[in-house]
């Protein structure tokens, strides 16, 4: 470590704020104007700026910025030239400091400086205090290229699963739209669109569905009214028995990630103890999570539900699983959204008549069961490529912490992965 040096954040580039820009400046003609917002992806380019600025407030493909007010976030930026907007710095490194290199170094700082941030809804770092966020780092520049290397080789890795990932999402809200719209013919593929063959489909309030399918209104296929869950107060130590949260249900489905503690001894419990397989809707929540559904898997231990949940029992003609996946269509999705009701759009609810009454349209068991297995095959793709993806960010989460604290020489690393690579390709 003894060619390793401790230095401040502000001692490695130079942090150069961006333009206060107002709608004086705005315009539909000249360079983008960029924002927090476009930095973290969360929407698109809005204003342009056609006038002359200083080039401090330039920004071109490959430069670095540092979000410091509102969201802390380091990005390379890649949309070509543009302006930058106030409450974000442009670095640019010090001499002897490589570019990449910096960029993994101030993205590893980001979540300690998270700790430190000021103000309640605006939290924000001061350019005075990056002379306080300390590092160690080789003083030799072809050091820092390798260990950017090594990291740059895993960001695009994880990008590209990422973008893969995007891909099998839009593919399955395709083939489930297909799915639940023309389902699967006799011969087991696709029926042809209805444009095509008018004699296969039927009108229904719906549109048009297969001949063979049955609509009407979802409480035809449920045994009973949907039963609300029950919310206790959460307990303060571990009694043997959990409550999901409402966060359990999210748009794909049921995720036990969100669990309370029961409180012990309150009956209240039994009448919402859950069994594997059982198929849950949420009553209450932002008009965009309203009504999200997934079935229920066992988490190991017993567990409840909510009052802000109900538990539907589907008939014999269908099963929970398949439900599920209706329940998810868009034609259904738009149904919910539409009836739902509240004084606020953080928290409007639906109630058991609105769940029972919506329309659907149901195939016969054996269409639905062939429907599931495509839907299934699909879905398994898709939680390997989720894994992978977990487990390229916890090696890239590991390696920054070996690398960056120079625990881990980058030269025998990369001898090392040339090496492996070598053997794999022999």
């Amino acid at each position: 470590m003894s060619e390793w040096q401790q230095r401040s954040l502000a001692s490695l580039g130079n942090y150069e704020n961006g333009f206060a820009f107002n709608e004086l400046h705005w315009s539909e003609h000249g360079l983008p104007i960029i924002r927090i917002a476009q930095i973290t992806g969360s929407q698109g380019i809005v204003d342009c700026f056609p006038g002359v600025l200083p080039e401090s407030y330039r920004i071109d493909e490959g430069d670095l910025i540092f979000s410091w007010s509102g969201t802390l976030a380091v990005v390379r930026w890649s949309g070509g030239p543009a302006w930058l907007n106030q409450h974000l710095f442009k670095v640019v490194p010090a001499a002897g400091i490589d570019r990449s290199f910096l960029f993994h170094v101030l993205q590893a700082s980001v979540a300690e400086m998270g700790k430190r941030t000021h103000g309640s809804t605006m939290k924000h770092i001061k350019r005075g205090e990056l002379r306080e966020f300390s590092v160690e780092i080789p003083g030799n520049e072809c050091e820092q290229r390798k260990i950017a290397q090594v990291l740059d080789t895993l960001d695009t890795a994880i990008r590209e699963t990422e973008a893969l990932i995007d891909k099998l999402k839009a593919v399955k809200q395709g083939l489930l739209h297909n799915l639940l719209t023309r389902g699967i013919d006799p011969n087991g593929q696709l029926r042809p669109p209805q444009s095509e063959t008018p004699q296969l489909y039927k009108e229904s309030p719906l549109g048009w569905i297969p001949r063979e399918w049955s609509y009407g209104s979802l409480g035809t296929w449920l045994m009973g009214k949907p039963k609300n869950g029950y919310s206790p107060q959460e307990a303060g130590e571990w009694t043997g028995v959990q409550m999901l949260g409402l966060g359990c249900l999210t748009k794909e489905g049921f995720f036990g990630a969100q669990l309370k503690l029961a409180p012990a001894g309150d009956r209240g419990l039994e009448k919402a103890l859950l069994n594997d397989g059982d198929l849950l809707i949420s009553r209450a929540n932002t008009r965009d999570l309203v009504g999200v559904v997934g079935v229920y898997r066992d988490i190991g231990t017993p567990c409840t539900y909510p009052d802000l949940m109900m538990r539907l029992m589907p008939s014999e003609e269908t099963s929970a699983e398949f439900l599920q996946l209706v329940l998810q269509s868009s034609k259904v999705r738009r149904q919910i959204q539409g009836s739902a009701s509240g004084t606020s759009e953080s928290m409007v609810k639906i109630s058991s008549a609105i769940v029972t009454g919506l329309k659907v349209a149901i195939p016969k068991p054996d269409e639905q069961s062939v429907i599931l297995c495509r839907s299934k095959a699909l879905d398994a793709q898709l939680q390997s490529e989720l894994q992978e993806l977990e487990v390229l960010r916890a090696i890239k989460a590991g390696l920054m912490d070996d690398l960056l604290t120079g625990r881990v020489r980058v030269t025998p690393l990369l001898k090392s992965l040339q090496q492996t690579a070598a053997q794999t390709g022999a």
